[in-house]
């Protein structure tokens, strides 16, 4: 019997040694997931004011440094193995296409490729672009990359022919704010300021750039081939893809499996909008549910870990309450800003400030009331220039411990102009007819009918020189406490109203470094004794309205319409936001704003 059941197990045996056959339980073997490939849009403005948390239709609304932060989101998820970057009609300056360059470069930093892709470029587009490892075109699209073109609008004929007379004094040579409205062309002194900030602009942030990262991707273009190419005007996308410019001809539609390809896997899947925060759908059909989006907005952060303040200057500089102005653009008001400087210097987690300024300037108390907070605040201020940081937003820049810029920053325009546009040869015209009971010799120095006398403008002088002062004190103070040692007449050769580049003014030791936002950001947290790498969370203000707000501040419909009849012309576009800052500051008796609205293309 022993030996049977023995026999019995051995003859069982090798069937143990069989594969087995799978039950229906049994596990599948898990399906490889599809590389990811982020997809981010950069177009537009891509203004730096904060924004509105909720959005009626469509995504929530985006600022500068949060599309930045979705590229370094996605450099930092391991899900992700490639960017894919779309970029059309970018309308910012060089400062801004030097940060997101950096954003792209950090990424590629991680091992993975970024892909650039221009249905048809301007120069904008193609100077982003050039920071990724791959750029793409249709074969229908075109490049333009033509040069630089500054185009500024003189209204004198035209208020000459309207009867209004432009009456304005300046302080410095080289404050030329009030050209357009005095002359018919740029002053000598204007003219050759301008030059020399645009053959910097040029030459460093044009030509150069191409030469330098084209290069880096191995295509071998100097700075003379460039310019040679500049010169001969607009590409269709195989020229560009000849001359080294592009690197692959593929419609959107085809860059996908492009990267498929690159990346060597079966499968890929494009994560449209990477990162972008999605609007709450709400149900409009329920009367309560609007009330979500009338709400104030919530507040910034309600965590536990140290933070950093971003206080945005972004806009004309104007007395009072910031707004929403005419082309939608904003204003950063004296209170407001107070208001918020306030707030984040008495907040216990706030661990340093850092000031984003991307300002022409404006009013003169509006800027010295801003300037005096955060010079008396009792945290770290690190002041952070974005595209423009001229006059008035150099000014209140001066109450930072450290400043930074970018090299295409615009920047400087040490001085002060005032004055007003007399209407008395208008108001005659249309048969509009005043009558006046005054007393005080200087009563009318104000008024909109007529120019000063001399008495009215010999007083308006004598303000406007101890504003410019003020002014020049407030900059001495500040280079020489970051150890610029600069007297007044080291000053005086700068100031004038003289602009600079970012470049330029760091070589004259009007900026302390060169920088992003980001550098900014781990500056002030060393000089609050932190890690420049530390977690933290982000108080950032003056805090962006509600929807209901924005309503309130854009109710005229022919706003909108006048915006559309022009907006698309890039010279009616201009004047529009020139007319607007000016409209901003109608109630401003001094102002130090940047010389010229300047449009460079």
């Amino acid at each position: 019997m022993q030996r049977f059941a023995f026999l019995a197990l051995f003859a069982l045996a090798p069937l143990a040694l069989l594969p087995q056959a799978r039950g229906d339980d049994d596990p599948k073997p898990a399906k490889k997931k599809p590389a990811q490939i982020a997809h981010i849009r950069l177009h537009g403005d891509m203004d730096e004011a904060p924004v509105m948390s909720e959005s009626l239709f469509g995504a929530a609304p985006e600022n500068f440094k949060m599309r930045l932060d979705r590229i370094e989101k996605a450099s930092k998820d391991t899900t992700i193995q490639a960017l894919f970057v779309q970029l059309d009609e970018l309308n910012v300056g060089f400062a801004k296409l030097t940060e997101i360059r950096s954003a792209l470069e950090k990424f590629r930093n991680t091992g993975k490729k970024v892909y650039a892709y221009l249905d048809s470029a301007n120069s904008k587009d193609y100077l982003a672009a050039v920071g990724a490892d791959v750029v793409c075109m249709p074969e229908s699209g075109g490049l333009m990359i033509v040069g630089l073109r500054a185009e500024v609008l003189f209204f004198k004929e035209l208020l000459e022919k309207l009867g209004i007379k432009a009456d304005f004094l300046q302080m410095g040579v080289f404050k030329s704010a009030a050209e357009p409205y005095t002359r018919e062309k740029f002053s000598p002194e204007a003219k050759a300021q301008y030059t020399k900030v645009i053959d910097d602009f040029f030459i460093n942030d044009y030509v150069r750039v191409i030469a330098k990262q084209r290069t880096k991707k191995g295509k071998e273009l100097s700075d003379d081939q460039v310019r040679k190419i500049v010169d001969t005007g607009l590409f269709s996308a195989k020229e560009a893809k000849a001359l080294g410019l592009v690197d692959r001809i593929t419609y959107f539609s085809g860059v996908e499996e492009m990267i498929k390809k690159d990346l060597g896997v079966e499968e890929t899947k494009v994560v449209k909008d990477y990162g972008s925060k999605k609007a709450d759908d709400i149900d409009l059909s329920n009367p309560l549910a609007i009330f979500k989006l009338l709400a104030p907005p919530k507040a910034a952060t309600t965590g536990k870990k140290d933070r950093i303040a971003l206080i945005y200057a972004v806009g004309a500089i104007v007395d009072g309450k910031s707004s929403k102005s005419f082309m939608d653009g904003s204003t950063v008001g004296s209170t407001t800003m107070v208001d918020a400087i306030r707030q984040a210097d008495a907040d216990p987690k706030v661990k340093a400030i850092v000031l984003r300024v991307d300002s022409p300037g404006g009013s003169a108390l509006a800027s010295d009331l801003i300037w005096n907070e955060l010079k008396n605040c009792k945290k770290p201020v690190v002041a952070s220039m974005s595209d423009t940081a001229a006059s008035g937003g150099y000014y209140i820049s001066m109450g930072a411990k450290k400043v930074y810029a970018q090299p295409g920053t615009l920047t400087g325009s040490i001085g002060v102009v005032g004055g007003k546009l007399a209407l008395k040869g208008l108001m005659d015209k249309v048969g509009v007819t005043t009558d006046v009971i005054s007393r005080g010799a200087n009563s009318g120095l104000l008024t909109s009918k007529s120019e000063w006398t001399e008495g009215e403008r010999k007083a308006m002088q004598k303000h406007m020189e101890d504003i410019y002062e003020v002014f020049l004190g407030r900059v001495i103070e500040n280079r020489t406490a970051a150890g610029k040692k600069m007297t007044r007449d080291d000053l005086i050769k700068l100031a004038e109203g003289r602009i600079w580049t970012g470049r330029q003014a760091l070589e004259h030791g009007l900026v302390d470094t060169l920088g992003s936002l980001d550098d900014a950001i781990a500056d002030a947290k060393q000089m609050a004794g932190l890690a420049k790498d530390a977690d933290v969370d982000y108080l950032v203000l003056p805090k962006a309205g509600s929807f209901l707000d924005s309503l309130m501040e854009n109710p005229f419909l022919s706003q909108a319409s006048l915006r559309a009849a022009l907006g698309g012309l890039p010279e009616g576009k201009e004047t529009l936001r020139h007319v607007d800052t000016m409209l901003q500051l109608r109630n401003s008796r001094v102002t130090l704003m940047l010389p010229h609205p300047l449009a460079i293309r």
